[in-house]
């Protein structure tokens, strides 16, 4: 036994309640807009994906399998621990992705509004609109796992937390990997 059950314990809490903030936040994001001739445009559609990928990470299942350890008790619930931390570490670096996806549709939305002025889209938009979606799709295009696992790591660094048993990025990529995606 290292002692460090407690410390392992705390992790989990902490992971698992930033979890629960991202659901909170990806639940909270409109997924209709106001006018329904919109309803198929780039943002529109991202967000909509965003709520089903969102519902999609709570309800996946947990992985419960957890090899035996020996040593004992303490043993056993250190390597119980672990495979809670994994999963939990997981779901937090897809919210989080899940949410900064999100957060470029609505920046999305609100550059297109800017450009609309109240107005319906015409042959007068084209250009800016086009160059709306274009901006999307780059913002999209920069949410890389690699990016999200650095930032998460720091803000868990500069906050305090004990950091010393967390999963690698492939760790959280093969449990990603290994959950049945959304169409």
């Amino acid at each position: 036994m290292d002692g460090l059950n407690d410390y392992r314990t705390a992790r989990v809490a902490e992971v698992l309640s930033d979890f629960r903030t991202l659901q909170y936040y990806i639940a909270a994001a409109p997924v209709d807009p106001p006018n329904t001739d919109d309803y198929y445009t780039e943002g529109w559609a991202a967000l909509r994906q965003c709520a089903i990928d969102g519902q999609h990470i709570l309800n996946v299942a947990a992985d419960v399998t957890v090899p035996r350890a020996s040593g004992g008790e303490a043993e056993q619930q250190k390597a119980e621990l672990k495979q809670i931390l994994l999963d939990a570490y997981a779901r937090r670096h897809e919210g989080q992705k899940i949410y900064l996806r999100q957060a470029a549709a609505q920046k999305w939305i609100d550059n297109r509004d800017a450009v609309l002025q109240g107005m319906r889209p015409s042959s007068a938009h084209r250009r800016q609109l086009r160059a709306c979606d274009d901006q999307l799709r780059v913002e999209l295009s920069q949410i890389t796992d690699d990016g999200i696992y650095q930032e998460l790591l720091t803000s868990d660094i500069t906050m305090g937390r004990w950091t010393a048993e967390d999963p690698s990025l492939r760790q959280v990529q093969r449990w990603v990997r290994a959950r049945p995606q959304t169409t």
